[in-house]
C-alpha cells in the first residue's frame, strides 16, 4: 500500500505474549473494520523467546495489513516504539500493549478525541486491575511527573495513546522516554489531552514491571526536565545552582574569617572544608553553565523552531 492509502496505524510492541496474540489481533481488526478506514497493524517483537514471532508469522499468512518487526534481543519499549513510529504510514497512530489489558474498543474513542483538535491523546486507566505492587509506585510516579512538569495527565505510563502522524515524527524516543511522550510533545507545542480508558486484568503471562523500571523512570524524568526546560538555556540551571553554592560557601568562609581575626583556630574545623568545597562547586557549576550556553549557541545556528503551518 502507498503511504497516502493508510488512515490508521496500530503500533504494538510486545515481549513474550504468544498466548495473547490471536485474540488481540482479532479484536483490533474487528474494531478497525467498524471504522471503515484503511489501516495497518505493526507488531514489534522486542526479543521474545516464547514463540511470539512464530505466532505472528502464522497470523500474517492471511492478513496483508499486518507488518512484523523483530529485534535480535530485548532493547526495551522505547526502542520498539521508535521503530514502529519510523515505519507507521497512517495519519493517526495508535499505540497499545499486547497483553490484552488495553481494550481495542478504545481505538475509536482516541481517534474521536484527536478529531476535536488534539495532537496526542493519552489513556487514563482510572480503574486498574493490577496488584498494589504495580499501582502504588505508578501513582507516586504519575503524581511526581505531574508536579514537576505541570502537565495535568493522570497516567503517563499508559500504553494506550493516540497520535497525529506529525507528532511521532517530531519527538525523539530513546532510553525509557516512552513514558514522557506527552511531556515531549507538549514542549514541542502540540496539544495534549487525556481520556479515561477501560483496563482489564492480565489473562496470560506475567507483568514485565519491576522496581528497576520504577527507579529508571525517575532518572529519565530528570532527563526530560532538562531537555524540555533547559535545553536552550543551560545557564539558567547550572548558573542558578552555581550561584547558590557560591553564595553559601562565601557566607561560611566570611563567618570563619571573622572568627580567625578574633583569634579562634579554624584550620581543623569541618565547616572550613565545607565552605571551600561549596565555593569550588559553585565556580565549576557556573562555568559548566557558560560552556553549555556556548555549545547551545553554536548548535542554534542550525536550529529551527517547530512551525505548525504557514499561510501565504
Amino acid at each position: 500500500m502507498m503511504e497516502k492509502d493508510i488512515d490508521i496505524s496500530i503500533v504494538i510492541p510486545l515481549l513474550n505474549e504468544v498466548d495473547s496474540l490471536d485474540e488481540l489481533t482479532d479484536r483490533v481488526i474487528d474494531q478497525l473494520n467498524k471504522l471503515h478506514k484503511k489501516y495497518e497493524i505493526i507488531f514489534i517483537d522486542d526479543g521474545s523467546d516464547d514463540g511470539s514471532f512464530e505466532k505472528l508469522l502464522e497470523i500474517k499468512k492471511n492478513l496483508e495489513n499486518i507488518r512484523i518487526i523483530r529485534f535480535r534481543k530485548n532493547f526495551g519499549k522505547s526502542a520498539a516504539l521508535a521503530e514502529g513510529f519510523l515505519r507507521a504510514k497512517g495519519g493517526y497512530v495508535i499505540t497499545m500493549d499486547a497483553d490484552l489489558q488495553d481494550d481495542p474498543a478504545e481505538i475509536s474513542n482516541l481517534i474521536a478525541k484527536l478529531d476535536e483538535g488534539y495532537d496526542l491523546i493519552s489513556g487514563w486507566k482510572r480503574k486498574r486491575h493490577d496488584p498494589i505492587t504495580k499501582t502504588a509506585p505508578s501513582k507516586l510516579f504519575n503524581f511526581t511527573t505531574q508536579l514537576l512538569t505541570g502537565i495535568k495527565i493522570h497516567d503517563f505510563n499508559c500504553g494506550l495513546k493516540g497520535y497525529r502522524s506529525e507528532v511521532i515524527k517530531a519527538i525523539p524516543v530513546y532510553g525509557e522516554l516512552h513514558r514522557y511522550l506527552p511531556v515531549l510533545a507538549h514542549w514541542q507545542g502540540f496539544r495534549v489531552g487525556e481520556i479515561e480508558v477501560e483496563h482489564h486484568a492480565r489473562k496470560f503471562g506475567k507483568t514485565k514491571f519491576g522496581f528497576r523500571r520504577f527507579f529508571s523512570g525517575f532518572f529519565d524524568l530528570l532527563t526530560v526536565l532538562f531537555i524540555t526546560r533547559y535545553r536552550q538555556k543551560p545557564m539558567h540551571l547550572f548558573g542558578f545552582l552555581g550561584l547558590v553554592s557560591l553564595f553559601i560557601g562565601s557566607v561560611i568562609s566570611l563567618y570563619l574569617s571573622v572568627l580567625w581575626f578574633q583569634g579562634y583556630g579554624i584550620g581543623h574545623r569541618p565547616l572550613l572544608f565545607l565552605g571551600v568545597l561549596l565555593i569550588i562547586v559553585g565556580v565549576q557549576s557556573f562555568s559548566l553553565g557558560l560552556i553549555g550556553d556556548m555549545l547551545t549557541s553554536t548548535k542554534n545556528e542550525n536550529f529551527k523552531t517547530p512551525v505548525k503551518e504557514e499561510i501565504n
